[in-house]
């Protein structure tokens, strides 16, 4: 299928693009990975696309204030190169390495994958599970939403519809991280995944693909018996589901937040 028509804009500079977004009907593309197919099936009918890929400002990673800052439009690929990233924290580019194919990687941003909100999407769970802030930015200024906050529901965030996310700030602080997914093919969305942070006093596991958002719950029986441990695990599950008929849903989410269990153990 085709899009419905529409008119397209290359943004010159932030605050142009800032600008576009007061129209009635405007929405932005970065990577095009999740408008694109939107626009193709006309389940999304912007009356203006506004291009902002030439905007660099909003790209790269660096190092400020004790925060990894990361920029909207930095690439998926961008995420897995990254030297800073490897250390602080890997288990982001251990994230990145899942999404989708190269062709994907390349072009996705994490803006974009942030913006479109997809419960089985890693990245957005990443940002909940690293505690993450998410920057927007409108004509008006600035604003700082968490990112437990920032998710809302399926596809649904607290972006308003003139705001623009311009860039994610993550604590740099040491972390015991693991992560696993399960997916019917490589590059396709999980079924289930999870990210677990083990500490000396407790923890906390992020799934997602599981409820309608990822949810950072903190876990105080990392240091019980396997069965204490699994037996919690299986109690958040149930309490995250979306259909707690699913049941081999949350089975699979106790079996990955497992993996990601001993993963994180092993690391630290």
């Amino acid at each position: 299928m085709k899009p419905a028509p529409f008119q397209y804009q290359q943004a010159q500079s932030l605050d142009d693009a800032l600008s576009a977004l007061n129209q009635p009907g405007a929405k932005v593309i970065a990577g095009g990975q999740s408008l694109v197919p939107l626009m193709n099936f006309r389940l999304s009918r912007p009356e203006t696309v506004v291009d902002i890929n030439g905007l660099s400002e909003l790209s790269g990673v660096s190092e400020r204030d004790g925060k990894l800052v990361i920029g909207a439009m930095t690439r998926h690929q961008e995420l897995l190169a990254n030297s800073l990233i490897a250390h602080k924290p890997p288990v982001l580019q251990e994230a990145a390495r899942h999404i989708g194919h190269w062709a994907i990687r390349s072009r996705g941003t994490i803006g974009g994958s942030a913006v479109h909100a997809d419960p089985a999407a890693e990245l957005p769970a990443a940002l909940v599970a690293l505690e993450a802030t998410v920057v927007v930015r409108s004509l008006t200024g600035e604003r700082s939403i968490p990112a437990q906050d920032f998710f809302q529901g399926f596809y649904t965030t607290a972006l308003e519809e003139n705001e623009l996310v311009v860039r994610f700030e993550v604590p740099i602080k040491a972390r015991r991280m693991g992560f696993s997914e399960v997916v019917r093919r490589p590059g396709d969305f999980a079924l289930v995944g999870a990210f677990v942070e083990v500490g000396d006093t407790g923890g906390a596991v992020t799934w997602f693909g599981l409820a309608a958002r990822p949810e950072r719950q903190l876990v105080d029986a990392w240091k019980g018996s396997e069965e204490a441990r699994r037996e919690t695990l299986e109690r958040l599950a149930q309490e995250n589901a979306v259909d707690p008929e699913e049941e081999y849903k949350y089975a699979l989410a106790v079996t990955v937040a497992e993996r990601a269990y001993h993963q994180a153990v092993k690391e630290g």
